[in-house]
């Protein structure tokens, strides 16, 4: 299994977050790595000297409200295309013109709406975990408050994200405990038997954590790996990692010049089988075909969950160096 290797270099960048603190290894062509909820540069750590080893200059970011990038205290100041102004910005402090982005989980939208909106920076977008899904549709508010389990007794975690302070007085308590729970709720191996209370809902006066997995964290994570992404909530809280939840109104309202618009840069998917995500956004993987007319390949990667790049680097890691050899120069 790769590891971050001695090459990697930090640095703080401005934006118009203030700063994003990056990652960095390798020469040539940039390739922009953001992450998804609840994680950090941390999670490309097996990506970055990969990348760099065939050639391409990997740069990993914590997205502003996360690790040592900027963290402002509007919640409207996580809006999507803010973050997308924060990408362009991590470019051209680079030095550079363009670059491929790679997204996971939250990260995925984040990249796909960085290629959405800033075609001639973004030549082609790597989508983990979370397929290409269009602006389009109802408010999501009114999506997400409508996915109750259990014959509308639950809610969905979405939902339960939305009221500033809520989910942090679950999380802040106990920050480890919780990561652990949350990454072994959603990772092959670990996760909750088919049959079980469902993760991703509350039930009524209770919490997540109440259906997460007890025990030790994944062992692709392991207790050191733990200690790392812990040790950046502890400081940092989780406020602005949870209010990219709250935005999802405001982007709705903010990118609907691009309902129902295509990604036609060169693209790719990678997902684990076993990822909720799949499954839920189905539908949104079926009209790859007019969605993503770029799209390269599409693939799903068995006994593997929803932490992909994590759970199966070395595979992982081999689809994007052969997807990048492949786009045009």
């Amino acid at each position: 299994m790769t590891q971050q290797g001695s090459s990697a270099r930090h640095r703080l960048v401005p934006s118009p977050a203030g700063r994003i603190h990056l990652v960095e290894q390798g020469d040539g062509p940039l390739v922009l790595l953001v992450h998804g909820f609840p994680e950090g540069w941390y999670s490309w750590r097996h990506q970055l000297p990969a990348l760099a080893a065939a050639g391409y200059r990997a740069v990993a970011v914590d997205v502003r409200g996360y690790g040592r990038s900027s963290r402002p205290d509007a919640v409207a100041a996580y809006r999507m295309l803010d973050l997308v102004a924060d990408n362009v910005a991590v470019v051209r402090a680079l030095g550079e013109e363009s670059a491929v982005v790679v997204g996971h989980d939250w990260g995925s939208a984040i990249a796909a709406n960085s290629a959405l909106a800033e075609p001639d920076v973004f030549r082609a977008v790597g989508m983990l975990g979370v397929p290409y899904t269009p602006r389009g549709g109802p408010r999501p508010a009114e999506v997400f408050a409508r996915m109750g389990g259990d014959a509308g007794q639950e809610e969905f975690y979405v939902a339960y994200f939305q009221e500033p302070g809520r989910a942090e007085a679950e999380i802040e308590p106990d920050v480890r405990g919780w990561l652990a729970g949350f990454y072994a709720a959603l990772a092959a191996g670990t996760m909750p038997p088919p049959g079980a209370a469902s993760p991703y809902f509350v039930g009524g006066g209770g919490t997540l954590r109440d259906r997460f997995p007890a025990g030790p964290p994944p062992a692709w994570l392991g207790e050191d790996g733990l200690d790392v992404c812990a040790g950046e909530f502890e400081r940092t809280g989780t406020t602005g990692a949870l209010n990219r939840y709250r935005n999802m109104d405001r982007d709705w309202e903010d990118l609907a010049a691009f309902d129902g618009a295509p990604l036609v840069q060169p693209s790719l998917f990678v997902a684990g089988a076993q990822d909720a995500s799949v499954a839920w956004l189905a539908d949104a993987i079926g009209a790859f075909p007019d969605t993503l007319p770029g799209l390269a390949a599409s693939h799903l990667l068995d006994d593997c969950g929803h932490w992909v790049q994590q759970e199966r680097p070395d595979e992982v890691n081999r689809i994007l160096v052969d997807w990048l050899a492949g786009l045009p120069a």
